[in-house]
C-alpha cells in the first residue's frame, strides 16, 4: 500500500494547530488546512507490512480498512476512499477530529519511526466528502414495519440508528438534552468539535428517515414502560454520566464544579447567545486548577484560558509518564507517553509553563466566611511496588501545600451510566454499575432491551462507541428478522 519506499523518503508530517495564542481568542475549530500534496505524501508512507496493525484489535475499534484508503489518496482517488471509510465507520468526522488514534498507536512503521498520520487522512477524507457532495442520505428501499426507540443520541446511539434505519426499521432517538448529539454536542468543546459537523450528519439522518425527539430524559419525563410497549425493541445508549466525585473536606464550597457542568453549560450558552446570556460558569479573572488530566481536564483547560483566567494548575494524581515506551509498554500496545494536548500547549504559551503538577493528591478545600472557594490543600505522592508487584500510593511527609483558587474543576472520569433505568426497567448490571450485556450480543437481561456505549463498557473512546453502536444495531436486526445483512 501507498508508494513502496515512502516510509523511507518521506518524513511525517501532521495537520498543524493554529497559533495557540491566536486561536485562544474565539471557539472556532484549530486545524490549519494544508495543500492536498500533503496528504498525498502523507498516505505514500503507508507501507505494504502485511499484517496491518492498525486495523487490528489493537489498532481501530471500528475495523477500518485505513492501508486501502491510505493508498487512494495517496494516487488522488478521494471518491474510492470515501466508499471504503464508510463500509466501517459511520461517523469519520467524529473521529477524525477527537479520537486519539489506536491506529496509528498501532502502526507498524511506529515500530523504530514516526507513524502514519492516518487520524489527518481520515478526516481529510470525509471533510472532503462533505464539500464536494458526496455524502448523501441513504434512505431505505423499504420499510420493515418494525420500530425502535434508541434513548441517547450520543456516537453509539446515533450510530446504531443510522445502522437501522438503513436496514428499513423505524427508528427514534430520544435525547433528555435539547439539541441532539448527546457527548458530541455538549460534551466536546467547539474547538475540537465545530458543532455545524455534527449539525450536517444528523441533518442526513433526519433526511434517511431517522426522527428525533429532544427534552426527553427518559425515566424522568418520558414513560418507560410506554416506550417499551409503542415499540419493538429498546436500544440503551445512555452513556456513562456519572462523574467521580472528590469527597474531601470543603467539597461543598461554591467554586467546586464537575469538568462536566462547565463544558456543557459553556457551549449551550455559547451555542444559544455566544456567551452573552451569562448562563455559564465563567473563569474571567479566576485562579483556576483542573483535577484530572485526560481528554475532559484539557478541555477545561482550552475553556477557561478562552474565558480570561488569571492563572491555571493541572493536578494529576499518577507521575509523569516517559517521552518514550517503557520496556514495559512495548508495540503494538497504545504508547503511554507523555503528551501535550492544545490546551497544555495553550497554558504554556500564555503563562510560560506547562499546567501540569504530577504525584499531588487534594486533601482539603479551602473556604472563605461565605463559603465560597478559596483554595486547595495537597501533599506529594510517590508511587512504589508493594510485595505483589501492584503500585501503592504513599503520601511524602513535608509536601503538604495550598493553592490559590477560585474555581476547581473536578476531570476525574466516570463511574457508568446513571442509574434511573435500572429498577424501571429491572435491569441486571455488572460489577462497575453498567447495563449488563455481553460484548458483540449487546442482549440485556430484559427481553427486547439492548445496550451498547459506555453505558455498556463503561467510559470509553468515540470509536468505541461507534463500534457497539453499529454491533448492537446488527444483533437488534437479527433479533427483529431473524437474520442481518448489517456489517
Amino acid at each position: 500500500m501507498g508508494k513502496p519506499d515512502g516510509f523511507l523518503k518521506i518524513n511525517r508530517q501532521t495537520v498543524p494547530y493554529s497559533d495557540p495564542i491566536v486561536r485562544l481568542s474565539d471557539y472556532n475549530e484549530f486545524l490549519v488546512e494544508v495543500p492536498e500534496t500533503q496528504l498525498n505524501d502523507q498516505g505514500a508512507r503507508c507501507m505494504d507490512c502485511g499484517v496491518p496493525f492498525c486495523q487490528s484489535a489493537t489498532g481501530c475499534p471500528v475495523d477500518n480498512l485505513i492501508p486501502e484508503w491510505n493508498d487512494l489518496v495517496y494516487k488522488g482517488r478521494w471518491r474510492e476512499a470515501l466508499d471504503r471509510l464508510h463500509k466501517t465507520n459511520n461517523f469519520p468526522e467524529f473521529t477524525g477530529r477527537v479520537c486519539p488514534a489506536p491506529c496509528e498507536g498501532a502502526c507498524v512503521l511506529g515500530i523504530n519511526n514516526p507513524p502514519v498520520t492516518i487520524k489527518n487522512i481520515e478526516n481529510a477524507i470525509i471533510d472532503r466528502g462533505f464539500a464536494k457532495g458526496w455524502v448523501v442520505p441513504e434512505p431505505p428501499s423499504q420499510r420493515t414495519g418494525k420500530r425502535v426507540a434508541v434513548i441517547g443520541s450520543g456516537p453509539a446511539g446515533l450510530a446504531a440508528a443510522q445502522q437501522l434505519n438503513r436496514a428499513g426499521h423505524s427508528v427514534t432517538v430520544y435525547e433528555r438534552d435539547d439539541r441532539i448529539g448527546g457527548l458530541l454536542m455538549y460534551g466536546i468543546p467547539n474547538m475540537k468539535l465545530e458543532k455545524e459537523t455534527v449539525l450536517r450528519r444528523l441533518k442526513q439522518m433526519e433526511d434517511e428517515g431517522v426522527e428525533f425527539v429532544t427534552n426527553a430524559h427518559v425515566g424522568v419525563n418520558v414513560d418507560i414502560q410506554e416506550l417499551k410497549a409503542k415499540n419493538d425493541v429498546l436500544l440503551l445508549a445512555s452513556g456513562a454520566t456519572k462523574p467521580r466525585d472528590l469527597p474531601i473536606p470543603g467539597r461543598e464550597l461554591n467554586g467546586v464544579h464537575f469538568a462536566m457542568e462547565f463544558l456543557r453549560l459553556n457551549t449551550k450558552s455559547l451555542m444559544d447567545s455566544n456567551l452573552q446570556d451569562g448562563n455559564f460558569i465563567s473563569a474571567e479573572g479566576k485562579d483556576v486548577i483542573v483535577i484530572g488530566g485526560g481528554d475532559t481536564g484539557t478541555d477545561c483547560i482550552g475553556t477557561s484560558l478562552r474565558h480570561g483566567c488569571k492563572s491555571l494548575v493541572n493536578f494529576e494524581l499518577l507521575p509523569k509518564p516517559p517521552q518514550d515506551r517503557a520496556p514495559d509498554n512495548p508495540w503494538p500496545q497504545w504508547p503511554r507517553i507523555h503528551r501535550s494536548d492544545y490546551g497544555h500547549e495553550e497554558a504554556e504559551a500564555k503563562f510560560g509553563s506547562d499546567p501540569r503538577e504530577y504525584c499531588v493528591l487534594s486533601k482539603e478545600f479551602i473556604g472563605d466566611d461565605q463559603g465560597n472557594l478559596q483554595g486547595v490543600k495537597t501533599v506529594e505522592v510517590k508511587w512504589d511496588k508493594d510485595d505483589h508487584g501492584r503500585f501503592e500510593m504513599k503520601e511524602i511527609e513535608g509536601t503538604e501545600k495550598e493553592w490559590k483558587a477560585q474555581l476547581i474543576f473536578l476531570a476525574m472520569g466516570f463511574l457508568g451510566p446513571e442509574e434511573t433505568l435500572v429498577p424501571q426497567l429491572g435491569l441486571e448490571t455488572d460489577g462497575r454499575s453498567n447495563f449488563k450485556a455481553e460484548f458483540g450480543k449487546h442482549a440485556t437481561s430484559v427481553d427486547g432491551v439492548f445496550a451498547a456505549g459506555d453505558c455498556r463498557r463503561g467510559q470509553s473512546l468515540i470509536v468505541w462507541a461507534i463500534r457497539e453502536g453499529r454491533e448492537a444495531a446488527r444483533e437488534i436486526d437479527r433479533y427483529l428478522m431473524g437474520s442481518s445483512n448489517l456489517p
